[in-house]
């Protein structure tokens, strides 16, 4: 009983407070916008670290602002917390994970691409290895058809928690650099293969 009382007090307080944490720590950073090109406005898979997940919302507002995006997010209480503080910026959710609810996850991914909406994947999460990619969104590209988007938030100045993803915290007055790759097609590409080359590009700007 008090276990369940303590996650409502949480739900109810966490979530606004990190809203107004990250407006905080983003407006007293100053933003460096490195796109390559312009991201697509037809569906695609948007990809970004488990650790690097604060600041993400924000790219998605300025490399995105017409296209609907529904983040991948665990059935896990912490996951519950994360869909309330996205929710405010426009961003929607699909509950599952690699983990748990994998198959329901799929199925409702790939009809939000049929809507013409995209899908946005840690795919280190929800709980590691850091730095790893499931074959989550190599799945869900190739069978939706759609190319995938490497996205990266690197702050100058940051604190970084002990857990398993290294979470990044920006410290204000710093930059944060924000990075948004072309898209990339791994329609003719073996699994294992895309897999590899979609480490090597998320590693590129990663903290």
């Amino acid at each position: 009983m008090r276990k369940r009382f303590l996650r409502e007090l949480a739900l109810w307080i966490v979530p606004p407070i990190g809203v107004v944490l990250m407006w905080f720590l983003y407006l007293t950073n100053r933003k460096v916008w490195c796109f390559k090109r312009e991201v697509p406005d037809t569906p695609f898979v948007v990809l970004f670290w488990h650790g690097e997940l604060l600041m993400a919302p924000f790219i998605f507002r300025k490399t995105a602002p017409k296209t609907r995006v529904n983040v991948m997010i665990s059935d896990h209480f912490d996951g519950e917390i994360i869909t309330r503080i996205i929710a405010p910026f426009g961003l929607r959710t699909i509950r599952g994970s690699s983990r748990k609810g994998a198959a329901k996850a799929l199925i409702a991914a790939l009809k939000k691409v049929k809507e013409g909406e995209s899908i946005g994947i840690t795919p280190d999460g929800p709980k590691g290895p850091r730095h790893s990619v499931s074959d989550g969104a190599v799945v869900i590209a190739r069978k939706a058809k759609i190319p995938i988007v490497i996205l990266n938030c690197r702050p100058s100045r940051y604190w970084q928690a002990k857990s398993w993803d290294r979470f990044v915290i920006p410290k204000p007055f710093g930059t944060i650099e924000y990075y948004a790759s072309e898209p990339i097609d791994i329609s003719g590409m073996e699994k294992e293969s895309a897999r590899e080359l979609i480490r090597e590009r998320m590693l590129e700007h990663a903290v």
